[in-house]
């Protein structure tokens, strides 16, 4: 039995109908919806986890096709062994799974696959290199795309840099999704908790015409007069700004 074949096996071994009908509903999989369509085994992110330690040295032709499942289980699990053999691996190694990783963004494709790999891998590369890319991300029809964008941009987040997040943020402020609306929001809310003067003067200047889900995921640590503050100026302007 090959290694591909046993790690089918053994997320089978760990997944129910049950987690699979709840898993459905939470991905909003209906006719419409963001997930439409999307199939789910029932298995859970730690059983997977575990398999991801298990399986980190598959070949990446399996776990490009791997990523390529109908199953959704089956392409987190791919992504979550790309992002350790990514994180393990030697410039050659890293460079395949960031071509990989870019080459099949149209299986990556709900936010949680996003949330696991973008920081990890598209944010992980370019952090030393040219990173235009990620405004063309942003600006791309895909919604996982700009969220892999804005989700990217974490990894610079982290090491206190946050131009990029904030430039690739000023392309999505008009993103119609609300699941742009609460990454953008969510990455901002990071860069407030490193540096609160850095996320007010960028909310100075743009909170009044934010999508509310945005500013309300951003402003989510203020203490309350200050929120307040801020969603009341949403359509006019912030007053001392």
């Amino acid at each position: 039995m090959t290694s591909k074949a046993r790690l089918l096996r053994d997320i089978r071994k760990v997944s129910t109908r049950a987690r699979a009908t709840v898993s459905q509903r939470f991905f909003k999989t209906g006719p419409g919806e963001y997930g439409e369509g999307d199939r789910f085994l029932g298995t859970t992110v730690p059983d997977l986890r575990r398999l991801s330690v298990k399986y980190e040295a598959m070949p990446l032709r399996d776990l490009s096709s791997l990523l390529k499942s109908r199953w959704h289980e089956e392409r987190l699990l791919a992504l979550l062994i790309l992002v350790r053999q990514y994180e393990r691996g030697a410039p050659s190694t890293r460079n395949a799974i960031y071509r990989l990783y870019l080459g099949h963004t149209r299986y990556i494709n709900n936010w949680d696959l996003v949330d696991t790999s973008a920081d990890a891998i598209v944010g992980a590369h370019l952090y030393d290199g040219d990173r235009v890319l990620l405004r063309k991300l942003a600006q791309s029809r895909s919604v996982w795309e700009r969220r892999i964008a804005i989700l990217a941009s974490f990894h610079f987040i982290k090491r206190g840099e946050y131009e990029d997040a904030l430039t690739i943020t000023e392309l999505l402020l008009r993103d119609e999704h609300d699941l742009i609306h609460k990454a953008v929001g969510w990455m901002l809310r990071e860069i407030g908790k490193r540096d609160q003067a850095v996320e007010e003067r960028f909310l100075k200047t743009h909170a009044a015409r934010m999508p509310r889900t945005m500013l309300r995921y951003a402003i989510e640590r203020f203490p309350e007069p200050l929120r307040r503050r801020y969603l009341n100026a949403r359509g006019g302007r912030l007053r001392g700004a």
